[in-house]
């Protein structure tokens, strides 16, 4: 029998479920402990008990309960039978819990809603699978590093419903949007009810006075920069782009480049660069990507042990990169991506460590791999917050707001929310 909660009824710490988006790189999983005992110090403050906080990356041994959807049946069973809500968040989330449970209090737990801070897509795009092409503004999905809630009521129904309609694909490329779409139109849910209480401006700025939550980025410090020879850099270019593109790149960050390749479809001993014997193409860029990787993997090349590789349309502060570095260990199986401000999938700067890139050899072509099997990932997004339009990460989204920019198009995409490496795409970060 449901609970029947009174709409405006004062919601209680224990009645909430905070799950942190999170990762099992140790980075990452150091940022959750120190999330979690935030909402611990806070919920101490409000003279509440400890609230369950729930590391997405430990509630089951499936790897994919970074999609969320997967994650709601166990939500369900193991949290939902005493709890109103759960609260999903990523790392770069701040929240206030008091005014958290204000705006918590204002819906009745024991109907379905789905509440966040409401994005738009102005065009029609790709990504979206041109989604609402007639009028694609009307269509709200959740800005992740805002933060977002599920009634319990909507998560038990959606669990249950799942068990008779999965989701029809198991390929994501932006998983908020596919999210929010599931639960409109396959699962007949709510629509997004948009929060404006759920802030993705940065925290302690004066607009965000009236938040429950807010955003937090900066650049971590985890001690002294990685060497230069430790990062070797791959740019990936073609013949109609030597004489604009490659001249930026050689006076502007391939300076700070200890070593560095240009790669392309054809041979040019002036730049130089060496010709992978991959014809340039359009779209579909996977066999260039995929010759890069196999020719670092076999370390023939460098034994350096983390690979940068960028587009020839990308600047990149390598500086500021040698920082991001240090707090993440190379023997670990991690990817690092640069996503952009204006859409989370549409382009990348991924730097690979050299493991997962040996693994990825086998399976690069196939469609794409588990990003927990694999290797597991980092999101990075802009710090230009009022055109943010991501979470981040990039499910498991994390922000470096100050690594590159790209002003073309770029062809490679290894994405935390979609586990794939996924060609085509477009970035700009700042």
């Amino acid at each position: 029998m449901e609970r029947q909660v009174p709409m405006n009824r004062l919601i209680e710490l224990r009645e909430v479920v905070f799950v942190i988006q999170s990762q099992k790189i140790s980075y990452h999983a150091q940022r959750a402990e120190q999330k979690r005992g935030n909402i611990f110090h806070q919920a101490q403050t409000l003279n509440q008990g400890a609230p369950d906080v729930v590391f997405l990356h430990e509630l089951s041994a499936y790897d994919g309960d970074w999609g969320i959807l997967p994650a709601l049946p166990r939500l369900a069973e193991d949290y939902c039978q005493s709890s109103l809500w759960v609260f999903f968040l990523e790392e770069e989330t701040v929240i206030n819990l008091a005014r958290l449970l204000q705006v918590l209090a204002r819906f009745g737990a024991g109907r379905e809603w789905f509440l966040g801070r409401a994005l738009h897509d102005d065009d029609a795009t790709i990504i979206h699978h041109y989604a609402f092409s007639e009028e694609p503004d009307t269509f709200a999905y959740p800005d992740f590093i805002a933060g977002w809630a599920l009634s319990c009521v909507l998560v038990k129904r959606l669990a249950s419903y799942m068990k008779y309609e999965p989701p029809k694909s198991d390929f994501t490329i932006d998983l908020k949007h596919e999210i929010a779409l599931y639960i409109w139109e396959e699962a007949h849910g709510p629509a997004l009810m948009p929060v404006h209480q759920f802030c993705s401006d940065l925290h302690g700025s004066p607009s965000t006075e009236h938040c429950a939550s807010t955003v937090n980025t900066y650049l971590p410090s985890c001690g002294s920069p990685v060497e230069r020879e430790d990062i070797f850099v791959a740019v990936k270019t073609c013949q109609k782009f030597h004489s604009d593109r490659v001249p930026v790149v050689k006076k502007t960050w391939a300076k700070d480049a200890m070593s560095l390749e240009y790669y392309s479809d054809l041979s040019d001993p002036t730049i130089p660069t060496t010709d992978l014997g991959v014809a340039n193409t359009e779209k579909g860029h996977c066999a260039k990507t995929f010759a890069i990787l196999s020719r670092f993997a076999q370390g023939g090349v460098t034994r350096a042990p983390w690979l940068l590789l960028v587009d020839d349309d990308t600047l990149i502060s390598l500086p500021r990169l040698r920082q991001l570095l240090r707090c993440y260990d190379p023997r670990e199986a991690v990817g690092i991506v640069w996503c952009s401000a204006e859409w989370p999938s549409q382009g990348s700067c991924p730097v690979a460590a050299a493991v997962p890139v040996q693994m990825l050899q086998m399976t690069w072509c196939w469609g794409g791999v588990s990003a927990d099997w694999a290797f597991q990932s980092y999101t990075a997004h802009s710090f230009t917050r009022p055109v943010l339009t991501t979470t981040p990460k990039s499910s498991c989204y994390a922000r470096a707001p100050f690594l590159s920019t790209s002003t073309g198009t770029s062809t490679l995409l290894l994405s935390t929310s979609s586990g794939c490496w996924t060609p085509g795409s477009h970035f700009i970060i700042s």
